[in-house]
């Protein structure tokens, strides 16, 4: 039966509106708005707003947090970090996986995101031999967001070489090794399986790890063959992360990475670029002129000492903008967030820079934005509070100190620049209530499970880079 619901105060497009009645249909969609008698709905005490996609992630990767933060020599950066996390990648088990990704995606829903995009390239056993039937690295991913209750489109990605110029794979990568038949086989199988799937919250894209893992003359005929299994596909890509990628790229190719994309036309609004640290003016141009977003994972970028992405320039252009946790080392959407701007402030040592003419509050504008441009990205029906689209959202107590003094207007700015995160208290994701009061139901069996997982893999000594 379809549930109603009557909000004391809740951020629709066209602004915070108070006591508004929203039905939720039994698909897990908002039917409608303003049509409910009080008296037949349950009231809804606090702040509502829309969840928030997370638009890149690499769930294996909350394994690794906190773990690599020490100085293996003088010159660490990315490339010794990836060797930490290769041995993480060729350790883990399907059922290791799932600890981690329920572990890490109930502490999403906790914090704010409500869908996830995985972008997940462990395909095979730990010899680098197949599976036979269904993947159940894979079939993890899928079986945590369910446990969890996040939505969730997962991106298969394809990895064949080692390096730009056909590399072959290292004995750290074959893990990840896909033939092009293998990936769109396994896409076409797993689009059709989603169109016979009740579950509203889960959907199949598809991902290049990198131009300097996938050829880009494969990246341009598996993308032709991916718009004819489903022409609305979402599609992730790796870009311009590192400068020593983008110089690579230039030495095999003759082009910058987002300049060959750019050039064969394949970015369109179903595309993702993940990153963009080193785009030119000109490719930032592009790319908002093709329609696609651009993933920040700012937490991530920063982490890893990757560089600062031209977020004005992007915006100023008309780009689509969002944010994902990346490797996890921060899983927060109000600290990314607060760090886009704050990125922003520093470089041009003013403030409120990416508020807009229509939008003075920061908060609001980095908040919506994100969650709408998210949404394309997921290529999943949210981001936003209204009918037909998902019903996601999460609560926050106004009672709460991090949001005292706040009225609605601000208070995502409490949420992203006072420690208001601290006051979300509920998530519901397509219509069904994930955490309340704070607490998720399967915290606690997953906290035991993950923290044992975390000790074995400690004692394993995955995590060291040498």
């Amino acid at each position: 039966m379809p549930r109603h619901y009557r909000f004391d105060h809740v951020l629709l497009p066209q602004g915070w509106r108070r006591d508004v009645g929203v039905t939720v249909t039994d698909a897990g969609l908002i039917g409608a708005i303003d049509a409910v008698p009080a008296a037949a709905a349950a009231r809804i005490a606090g702040l509502v707003v829309p969840g928030m996609p997370n638009a890149h992630s690499h769930a294996f990767q909350r394994a690794m947090a906190g773990r690599t933060e020490y100085r293996a020599s003088a010159r660490d950066s990315f490339w010794t970090w990836r060797q930490a996390m290769y041995a993480l990648a060729n350790r883990i088990e399907p059922e290791e996986l799932q600890v981690v990704a329920t572990q890490l995606f109930i502490e999403m829903l906790k914090v704010g995101y409500t869908s996830v995009a995985e972008f997940h390239y462990l395909h095979r056993r730990t010899d680098a031999a197949a599976y036979s039937g269904s993947n159940p690295l894979w079939d993890a991913v899928r079986g945590a967001a369910r446990t969890a209750g996040i939505g969730l489109t997962l991106l298969p990605t394809l990895y064949q070489t080692g390096d730009f110029g056909g590399e072959p794979l290292t004995a750290a990568q074959a893990r990840f090794a896909l033939t092009t038949d293998e990936f769109l086989r396994a896409i076409e199988a797993r689009v059709a399986a989603d169109r016979n799937d009740a579950c509203a919250a889960l959907r199949t894209g598809a991902a290049f790890h990198s131009l300097r893992a996938v050829p880009f003359e494969t990246v341009r005929d598996a993308a032709r063959c991916l718009t004819q299994i489903d022409p609305t596909l979402p599609v992730h890509i790796h870009v311009a992360e590192q400068l020593a990628e983008v110089e690579a790229c230039k030495r095999a190719t003759g082009r910058r990475p987002i300049e060959l994309l750019l050039a064969a036309g394949l970015p369109n609004e179903h595309w993702c670029l993940v990153h963009c640290t080193h785009a030119r003016p000109e490719e930032l141009l592009g790319i908002a002129a093709s329609g696609a977003t651009v993933c920040v994972s700012i937490s991530t970028e920063a982490n890893l000492g990757d560089g600062l992405f031209d977020t004005v320039r992007f915006l100023n252009a008309g780009g689509r903008l969002c944010i994902g946790s990346d490797s996890q080392a921060t899983v927060d959407p109000a600290e990314e967030l607060r760090w886009m701007e704050y990125q922003q402030r520093l470089r041009r040592k003013r403030r409120s820079v990416l508020a807009s003419k229509t939008e003075a509050h920061v908060g609001t504008q980095l908040w919506l934005d994100a969650a709408c441009h998210g949404a394309q990205a997921l290529g999943q029906p949210i981001g936003k509070l209204e009918v037909g689209r998902r019903a996601d959202w999460i609560v926050l107590d106004p009672g709460h100190p991090a949001l005292a003094g706040a009225d609605v207007d601000s208070a995502l700015d409490h949420l992203i620049f006072a420690g208001g995160d601290a006051a979300i208290r509920d998530c519901v994701v397509a219509g069904r209530w994930v955490v309340q009061d704070r607490v998720h139901a399967e915290e606690a069996a997953s906290r035991e499970r993950f923290s044992h997982l975390m000790r074995e893999l400690q004692a394993a000594g995955t995590h060291r880079s040498g």
